[in-house]
């Protein structure tokens, strides 16, 4: 399976048969939710660099420091989401949101469910990746 994440930037030129920016398993949120996907990578990773730094301090087993695989992947599935302005969850759920936080609007067609499910996955099995590479790095390194 290739996890390919191509971008496209929607345009004033281009309007979506879909309305208000949407593009299905392309793009399913606005700035607002792309802010919030942001900031939940930053959190993310300051948990990860924390735990890792805790797990060090302590003299954890190499073992126990996969543990920052956890943070890590939440990191990446936040900043993922933020740079391919799609939310996974939403993506799952069939919605879309490109106005206030907490607003969201039912993605009516299959096929564009169909192609935002799959986007999701895609997000998911990157993020664990990402997670479990980090995780088999702290484990690796000689500390």
């Amino acid at each position: 399976m290739t996890l390919a994440f191509r971008t496209t930037t929607p345009s004033a030129q281009e309007p979506s048969a879909f309305g208000e920016g949407y593009r299905p398993g392309t793009c399913n949120i606005g700035p607002a939710e792309i802010a919030r996907r942001r900031r939940a990578g930053h959190v993310g990773l300051g948990i990860a660099v924390v735990v890792f730094a805790g797990l060090v301090a302590i003299d954890a087993s190499p073992l126990s420091r996969s543990l920052v695989a956890l943070p890590a992947a939440a990191a990446a599935s936040g900043y993922l989401q933020a740079r391919l302005r799609f939310c996974a969850g939403f993506g799952s759920r069939g919605i879309h949101n490109f106005g206030e936080l907490g607003r969201t609007v039912q993605v009516e067609d299959a096929g564009a469910r169909q192609r935002d499910r799959a986007r999701s996955r895609q997000i998911g099995l990157a993020s664990v990746a990402i997670g479990t590479a980090v995780g088999l790095l702290a484990v690796g390194l000689p500390l």
